[in-house]
């Protein structure tokens, strides 16, 4: 018996819920079904699944096992639609992680309209900022912010991504508006806790690096609600300008130091080098590029 189809009889078993139930959406005996699964178990020297009289639950290896197979089982079709039929359609799953903030801003009208247009493809996102293990977690792509070093990943750049740092006219007019890094050492500071570090970095006029270790009053994971802190005047804080640019266009935070150039960074889709890429994959990465290609909106307001 071939292990695709072993394969594909696991998954089919998992998503029935049991054994006999998978057989008759088969339409084969339920024996045939179970021999499959004891191959496959065989084969790979594990147990998939803890069977019952009624149901069968997944082991931890057979929950790993049966995500990446959905992959590999949506690829071989995907494979076989697009060798019989170039201009075949996109099915199958897309696990894509997100930052959260940027995900939800900028990423969901793109995913939307790419949904629309190829229906065949199942979304599975996970929109957080922490930390994605792409090929641990089984991820196809992940979109990242970051100024990139991991040589493990393939990455396409799909924006720039500028930082602001800014305070709410009332926080400015009560306390001062700051000249230069040291002059923040007397001021509320608000901090991202899933930023590089503990120092702020700066770019003087000169091209220099300027570092700072700056009391914070409050320290966040979420750059959402650091922003509703500035904006209620609790003190100064670095945002992406993909957060604050409506903000700042409209008056309510106000860019402070902009002598002083806080080190860009750029959003892209990163997958790991050690994976095929699949059509949708490829197609939804391209896509993407295209989406954020030229100058974002948001990058507008820091320009002028």
């Amino acid at each position: 018996m071939g292990q695709l189809e072993d394969m594909s009889a696991f998954v089919r078993i998992v998503e029935a819920g049991s054994i006999s139930r998978a057989a008759e959406q088969m339409g084969v005996a339920k024996s045939a079904v179970s021999r499959r699964l004891v191959d496959l178990e065989g084969r790979l020297g594990v147990q998939l699944l803890n069977r019952t009289t009624r149901r069968s639950n997944l082991t931890d290896a057979g929950s790993s096992y049966y995500q990446r197979a959905l992959h590999i089982l949506a690829d071989v079709n995907e494979l076989n639609a697009e060798t019989a039929d170039s201009k075949a359609a996109l099915v199958g799953s897309l696990k894509v992680a997100a930052p959260l903030s940027f995900g939800l801003l900028h990423l969901t009208p793109a995913i939307t309209d790419f949904a629309t247009k190829h229906p065949g493809v199942v979304f599975d996102l996970d929109f957080s900022d922490r930390q994605i293990d792409l090929v641990d977690e089984g991820f196809d792509l992940a979109v990242r912010i970051a100024e990139l070093d991991d040589s493990s990943h393939m990455a396409r750049r799909l924006a720039p991504i500028s930082l602001a740092l800014c305070a709410s006219p009332d926080y400015l007019r009560a306390r001062g508006e700051p000249r230069e890094p040291n002059d923040l050492k007397s001021h509320d500071m608000l901090h991202y806790t899933l930023g590089p570090g503990r120092a702020w970095k700066f770019i003087d006029p000169k091209g220099r690096e300027v570092s700072v270790r700056l009391p914070t009053r409050m320290n966040a994971s979420s750059g959402d609600f650091l922003r509703s802190a500035a904006l209620a005047g609790l003190g100064i804080t670095v945002l992406p300008a993909f957060v604050a640019w409506r903000d700042i266009e409209a008056g309510l935070l106000v860019p402070v130091m902009s002598d002083y150039v806080l080190p860009a960074r750029s959003a892209y889709a990163v997958y790991p080098q050690t994976r095929h890429l699949s059509l949708r994959v490829r197609a939804f990465i391209d896509f993407l590029v295209e989406r954020f290609s030229g100058i974002p909106e948001w990058e507008a307001c820091l320009q002028a």
